[in-house]
């Protein structure tokens, strides 16, 4: 059974932008809720090319000092680096790792923390 489809099918149905990158700071694949969010600055355009690009030199900086930190241990995996009180979320940076425990690249993860306002088991939805 190749899970690889199953995970995709996890990301793709996430209400949240997910923008993966490798170890080059190239976007590799962007969800449908990342291609909308960045539709204005190029949406699925943006695949192949520099994340850093769309960042700020301290953004760039900081980026590059987190990737550094997953690199030296397999136990670094997951930090907080920003909060969007406009939006009422938080953002953190999540190394991906091959089976080996190797890095291969990182993605960027939003938490809402607004409250779901649709119903319990709301089928009708």
């Amino acid at each position: 059974m190749e899970l690889s489809k199953y995970f995709k099918s996890i990301i793709d149905q996430d209400k949240c932008a997910v923008v993966i990158c490798n170890l080059e700071h190239e976007i590799v694949y962007m969800n449908p809720a990342a291609v909308m969010r960045y539709a204005k600055r190029g949406g699925q355009g943006l695949v192949g090319k520099s994340l850093l690009d769309c960042h700020n030199s301290q953004s760039v900086e900081g980026i590059k000092k987190v990737v550094s930190w997953f690199a030296e241990s397999t136990e670094h995996n997951m930090i907080y680096t920003f909060r969007n009180e406009k939006e009422n979320k938080d953002v953190y940076m999540v190394a991906l790792r091959d089976d080996d425990g190797s890095l291969i690249g990182y993605y960027e993860k939003h938490e809402y923390r607004d409250m779901e306002t649709a119903g319990l088991y709301d089928f009708d939805r």
